[in-house]
């Protein structure tokens, strides 16, 4: 299936869905052990400052969906789909409780008029937050909630490009470390983890990448978008949260830096591109 003949990044719908009133009691963690409470009102502030910041993008048009308490992670709609050119995979997340969340995203893209494939078969799974598309080719980590048959489905389906799979180990999605940051950038963590999966990447690939090594592992999640008006656009975690990796931020030139805090969310392992499915409509 084609994929889309517009520059890398250049997107202008984002689909987003609001936090489920049973988010602090109910949503999945990877570590119990650590558990930290949400606080829902700031949580709340948080994703509206996310969602505005979206929508202060000239040409962008944020779907907003309503949240479900019955779907206490439906926030995370990245996880939803992956979509690419004018086709939109809908995923089977890895976590059962959380399948149903695809529901809704596949009417928002049905209504959008892209092409709908479905990943039936059940011994399949598969985590948007574990799909990473450089432009050029695709990267699928295999994690707790993605392997190798929902990856193989993913390479089917996105035929023009090429299909990798990595390892991810100590996190729970490879774009919490991992995530581009410009064309041919890929911000990564500096943890032990990371290093290991990027190189595993970089084995992997015929394209040449840079690199923007950032010393937190979570601060490496960020969401890059290509503006006709304003070009290379960068939502990054904040100089509260990440002072370090914040600094290496702002060294990038030509950039519209928008900082935004992740804190409530990063609770319950939500990291920014957890938040949206970012599609270029009419690609």
């Amino acid at each position: 299936m084609a994929g889309s003949a517009a520059p890398y990044a250049r997107y202008n719908v984002a689909i987003v869905r609001d936090l489920a009133d049973s988010l602090a009691d109910q949503a999945l963690r990877m570590n119990k052990d650590q558990e930290q409470r949400v606080d829902m009102e700031k949580a709340r502030q948080e994703h509206k400052i996310y969602i505005d910041s979206l929508r202060s993008i000239q040409g962008l048009e944020v779907v907003e969906l309503p949240g479900d308490s019955s779907l206490p992670d439906c926030v995370f709609v990245e996880d939803t789909a992956v979509v690419c050119g004018d086709t939109a995979l809908l995923s089977r997340p890895g976590a059962t409780s959380r399948r149903a969340e695809v529901n809704s995203v596949k009417q928002t893209l049905e209504r959008l008029k892209f092409n709908i494939v479905e990943m039936k078969d059940e011994t399949a799974t598969l985590d948007g937050g574990d799909v990473l598309f450089t432009g050029k080719e695709f990267f699928v980590g295999l994690s707790s909630r993605t392997n190798q048959r929902g990856a193989q489905i993913l390479a089917d389906v996105f035929k023009d490009y090429a299909v990798s799979t990595v390892n991810v180990t100590g996190t729970l999605h490879l774009k919490t470390f991992c995530t581009m940051a410009g064309p041919d950038l890929i911000a990564i963590g500096s943890s032990v983890d990371a290093e290991k999966t990027l190189e595993q990447m970089l084995s992997l690939s015929d394209h040449s990448y840079s690199t923007l090594v950032l010393p937190d592992d979570e601060a490496a999640n960020c969401v890059y978008l290509n503006s006709p008006e304003k070009g290379h656009i960068l939502l990054h975690r904040t100089a509260k949260e990440f002072p370090e990796s914040a600094k290496i931020f702002k060294s990038l030139v030509n950039y519209t830096l928008i900082p935004v805090s992740n804190t409530e969310l990063a609770k319950v392992d939500g990291s920014l591109t957890c938040c949206s499915i970012l599609l270029n409509k009419g690609a």
